[in-house]
Parts: structure tokens; sequence; C-alpha cells
């Protein structure tokens, strides 16, 4: 009798692990088919750009306080636009990295410094709405990802235009090749 229990049990508990068994491969597969990829934190830049919202805030900049910035040693400004809007037409001095080129390396090429003053700007502070500059939808501005981009990679220097001004304003320094405007 003892020894029926002992094969009952014995039975009752390898039914068990083939079943959990079959359950663990099937959460396996269901994982590997779960859209998402581990290289895509989504809840981690809305919290980075939580933390970057008042600093932001804080760093917006008149055209006068730009320029001055822009003249001062350990400044650069940045121009994440495509690389074809910038030889069309950028502020003066910038130097041009398009926002989805953004990598530790290529970043730190252009900024090796991480102390450095990075002064930003995008279409959206131009009214001109016209190639190179035409507006992105407000919201969708290319200045707010490049902030928080930035700022994620440790560039905590970062300063942006905060006005809307057109490119033929004499203090804005826009320069252009003959193709724009």
């Amino acid at each position: 009798m003892r020894a029926r229990k002992n094969g009952v049990r014995n039975s009752l508990i390898c039914g068990l692990l083939a079943i959990a068994t079959f359950i663990g491969i099937g959460l396996a597969a269901n994982a590997q088919e779960t859209p998402g990829s581990a290289e895509i934190d989504f809840a981690g830049f809305m919290d980075l750009s939580d933390e970057v919202f008042q600093l932001r805030e804080d760093r917006l900049l008149s055209l006068e306080d730009f320029n001055q910035m822009a003249a001062a040693p350990n400044t650069i400004i940045l121009d994440a636009r495509s690389q074809y809007a910038y030889e069309m037409g950028h502020i003066e001095g910038a130097v041009n990295l398009p926002f989805s080129d953004f990598t530790d390396e290529k970043l730190a090429e252009v900024i090796p410094n991480k102390d450095t003053r990075v002064l930003i700007y995008c279409n959206n502070n131009f009214t001109d709405d016209v190639e190179p500059i035409p507006l992105k939808r407000v919201a969708l501005a290319l200045n707010i990802p490049t902030f928080i981009n930035l700022y994620g990679y440790g560039y905590e220097n970062i300063y942006e235009l905060g006005v809307l001004t057109e490119t033929t304003n004499a203090d804005v320094n826009w320069v252009s090749s003959e193709l724009s405007l």
C-alpha cells in the first residue's frame, strides 16, 4: 500500500513537473513574442523628461543672452537639424550634429568636454517657415528632444534659444547658401 502511495505521489509529482515545464516553455515563448525592445525604455525617457522639465524652463534665453553666451569661451552652438538643412542655413558659428546621429561617440567628437556650455535652437525659433526651417508641430519641436537627449548623455550645461524671431533679424547672425531662402 505504501509502495502504491509512493508510486501515485511520484506520478503526481512527475505530472506537475511536466505541466510546470510546459507552462514555462509557453511563458518563455510568449515572452519572446511580447512587443518592445529591451533597448527601448519609454518609462525611463519619461522620467528623464520629468527631471529635465524645470531645468529647461530655467535655461530659455533671449536672443541677446544667447548671443552673449555664444561669444564666451567653452561654448558651442549645436544645430541638431539635418545636414542638408544646416548646409542651407544656420546660425553663424554653429556646429552640426543631426539629432538622429546622437550617440556617446558622436557627441564626444563634437563636444569632447561635458562641461562645455551648449546652446541649441531649432526651426521653431524662426517665423520664416520655409526651407531650410519649416516649422514643426509645436509639441514636437526639435529643441525639446535635443535638450532631453543632451542631458541624458551627460551634457548638463545646456541652454536654449527661447524666443521666436526671423532668420533675417541681423541679431540672429544667420548664414545661408545660395540655395536657401
